[in-house]
């Protein structure tokens, strides 16, 4: 049965429904009591899984008796994670000492993305903020070895990004002549 209370009732009213009709309720396959043990819960999933084997709900599925790729020849408890982290493009998971070195070495990408230069500005403190906080921290990991920024030389380098992105958009922009709306004569 169901640990959910509505769904308890539903099945309930169904089963009552059925024989009302003279039909016979499907037997409901049985999982282990409530007070069970781990493992009498282990051999429940265990003959779960056998029968499942024995219907062949497994057969056909993509990979099936072949080693699973990339796990190289060194033994490594958490490659699962590390697939996952790359297959999804997760960014933003580990050490503080590992992302921080990340972030640093994408910060003129991230800052271009930003269009005022009072957000580069905080967006450059609170780096440094973030990189001093985990060189005080004793989290274990690596040690924490990304420099903080020169706020002002990061804005200065920013702008002339900002000045040649927009010199070079100009270059290669159509001139349009502008229309102009108010003031136009019939």
């Amino acid at each position: 049965m169901s640990d959910d209370p509505r769904q308890s009732a539903e099945r309930y009213r169904l089963d009552r429904a059925l024989r009302e009709n003279g039909l016979e309720p499907e037997p409901q396959a049985e999982g282990p009591a409530r007070g069970s043990t781990a493992a009498e819960r282990a051999a429940f999933v265990e003959t779960s899984i056998q029968q499942a084997i024995r219907r062949g709900e497994f057969d056909g599925l993509p990979g099936a008796g072949k080693p699973l790729p990339d796990l190289g020849g060194s033994h490594d408890p958490d490659w699962w994670i590390r697939r996952k982290i790359e297959t999804e493009q997760l960014t933003g998971l580990g050490p503080p000492a590992l992302t921080l070195r990340v972030e640093h070495a994408e910060i003129a990408q991230r800052m271009d993305a930003i269009a005022h230069e009072a957000d580069v500005r905080e967006a450059l403190e609170d780096f440094n903020r973030r990189v001093l906080e985990a060189r005080r921290q004793l989290l274990g990991g690596p040690p924490v070895v990304t420099p903080t920024v020169d706020v002002d030389a990061e804005v200065a380098a920013w702008i002339e990004r900002r000045r040649v992105r927009e010199e070079a958009a100009a270059i290669t922009a159509p001139t349009r002549r502008r229309r102009r709306w108010l003031g136009r004569r019939s």
